[in-house]
């Protein structure tokens, strides 16, 4: 395992190298649970309305410009928090990085741990978000600092599959590749918000096929997770990423 280990992180001075080509598919999908989640779906409409300055009645007849900006501007605020975030766990991940086997054990414990709280298969305790009694300021202005808030709220659906990412991130040993997965996180989450916008009203009878189905989402975020969690625990993780480092030797670009 030492020299698989030494194999990999040798090759962490690309882009793209295995471990993101394995990474970030894996952070994508868990913004699309979180963006699918009973904690954040529902509440959509009340984003958009809240960001555009456009009443709830209205969203479907309001200008699209208008929509698409203030999803924007929220999606770039909370993405601006978490990408943060990603790239401290990525710094942080480079300076324990002689302790990364077992710290990457460590981490996958508590993201299947975090796995079964998704699915509702342990008890939540730390399931309570940060409230702020200011709310920032409803309309185009404000959405920005609306999604700044959302993002270090974090609402119990998206704190386990952020959490998860986070330690991926670490597990990326630099500051600039833990604020690319995280980003990749952000765009899985994002991009629903962005076509929400969009398409308001055809997306509504989308969302009420989700809404009847939030047991499955569960169970697939949940899923997703253990797995990930079971593949950095016994250090399958690093295996698969050292193959696909080498096959994906020829198609890195070099920072």
């Amino acid at each position: 395992m030492t020299e698989l280990l030494a194999a990999y992180t040798g090759t962490n001075e690309t882009v793209l190298d295995g471990a993101l080509v394995l990474a970030i598919p894996v952070a994508v999908l868990g913004g699309l649970v979180s963006f699918f989640s009973p904690c954040v779906l529902p509440l959509v409409p009340g984003y958009l309305s809240y960001v555009t300055g456009v009443g709830g009645a209205d969203l479907g007849e309001a200008r699209r410009g208008r929509m698409l900006l203030g999803s924007l501007l929220f999606v770039l605020g909370f993405s601006a928090v978490f990408i943060s975030t990603g790239a401290l766990f990525g710094g942080v991940g480079n300076v324990l990085q002689e302790h990364r086997e077992f710290l990457t054990r460590v981490f996958g414990v508590l993201t299947i741990l975090l796995g079964l709280l998704f699915m509702g298969l342990v008890p939540r305790m730390g399931q309570r978000e940060f409230r702020f009694h200011t709310r920032p300021t409803a309309g185009l202005a404000g959405a920005p600092m609306l999604g700044v808030v959302f993002g270090i709220g974090w609402t119990p659906c998206i704190g386990p599959t952020l959490a998860s990412v986070n330690f991926l991130a670490f597990n990326e040993a630099t500051a600039g590749r833990g604020a690319l997965l995280t980003a990749a996180y952000c765009l899985g989450m994002g991009l629903p918000f962005i076509l929400a916008a969009l398409a308001f009203r055809r997306t509504l009878g989308a969302f009420s096929v989700v809404k009847r189905h939030y047991a499955l989402v569960m169970r697939i975020g949940g899923v997703m997770m253990i797995l990930t969690g079971l593949l950095l625990v016994t250090g399958v993780w690093d295996r698969i990423v050292y193959q696909l480092t080498v096959w994906s030797a020829g198609f890195t670009v070099g920072i």
